[in-house]
């Protein structure tokens, strides 16, 4: 099961690069054709979601059906797989909420540069026909 994972975690951070060429100042030439291909790139990546809600229902089900470790009940190297496992569940919710809230800044940073974009060929028009 860490295939998933690994995907999500290539995932959320080709997201990340993407935002930071996107908002990074002095690309100008550069940003043009990257805003092509994020444009290109948005669809696919909306796949993430679906996934990530599977990955979240996957945690949940793995906290729910974990025998719980209370007390005495339990020897030491099963207390320390049981905390090793709960660490290994938070990092996992983080690294879906990571990967969640870089595609949102991705799609809204994309649609603002798209728009700033032809704001800026407006004013060129209305510059060029005064």
């Amino acid at each position: 099961m860490a295939l998933e994972w690994v995907v999500l975690g290539y995932a959320a951070a080709a997201e990340a690069i993407m935002i930071v060429l996107l908002t990074m100042p002095g690309l100008d030439g550069l940003r043009k054709g990257l805003v092509a291909v994020t444009r290109n790139l948005l669809k696919p990546f909306l796949s993430i979601v679906p996934f990530c809600l599977f990955l979240l229902m996957d945690i949940y089900w793995k906290y729910e059906t974990m025998p719980s470790c209370d007390g005495d009940s339990c020897t030491p190297s099963e207390h320390l797989r049981h905390q090793k496992s709960m660490m290994k569940s938070q990092r996992n919710a983080i690294l879906i909420a990571a990967a969640l809230v870089f595609y949102w800044i991705l799609f809204s940073v994309t649609h603002l540069v798209v728009k700033i974009e032809q704001l800026s060929q407006r004013v060129e028009r209305l510059k060029n026909k005064d």
